[in-house]
């Protein structure tokens, strides 16, 4: 069974997003990217909700061809293009770049994808990843939290049922107090 990993950038307030979709607070060391990169490229498959899906492929299709564009920047443009994408929307048509789109049930769907073979699967976007979580389909938590305070926004969890007891895995901390945290259940 494939795990599902669900983890973002947060603020030290728990949010992914400051109001009005702002992630400029969010800004990578050349250690923090580089980590980002290694995780990605240890996925076998992307789940997006379409918020997150439009602002990863409004820039990584053509990320590799950006002016000054880092090495570790180039392998994470690359690295996305390849690996396969799965995105849960009802109002977008269609996708590009190695996606498929599932407008029906999100749940039935990632059921199905965990039985798969394949590499661990990672679910980006607050919303899809919280219709998830309340269906017990993710096994691992990955906070990047930046020492910022935002003051509402998209939060990281949404409003959960009761408790879920996590088990700290690792921690790991990088230039500018970001601090690295994995859970799992």
């Amino acid at each position: 069974m494939r795990k599902l990993v669900y983890g973002m950038n947060l603020s030290l307030d728990g949010y992914i997003a400051a109001p009005g979709d702002d992630i400029s607070w969010g800004t990578s060391s050349d250690e923090l990217f580089q980590w980002w990169l290694e995780q990605e490229q240890a996925i076998g498959l992307f789940l997006y909700g379409r918020k997150l899906w439009e602002a990863m492929s409004s820039h990584w299709p053509t990320g590799d061809q950006q002016p000054g564009a880092t090495p570790a920047q180039i392998e994470f443009a690359r690295n996305w293009r390849d690996t396969p994408k799965v995105v849960f929307s009802s109002t977008l048509g269609k996708v590009d770049w190695n996606a498929r789109l599932v407008s029906g049930d999100a749940v039935a769907e990632i059921t199905r994808l965990k039985t798969e073979d394949g590499g661990p699967m990672r679910v980006g976007g607050a919303t899809l990843a919280a219709t998830a979580l309340r269906a017990g389909l993710i096994d691992e938590f990955t906070t990047v939290t930046h020492p910022v305070l935002v003051g509402g926004g998209t939060p990281f969890f949404t409003a959960l049922e009761g408790w879920v007891n996590l088990d700290l895995v690792e921690t790991q901390t990088f230039p500018g107090g970001v601090v690295v945290t994995r859970y799992t259940l």
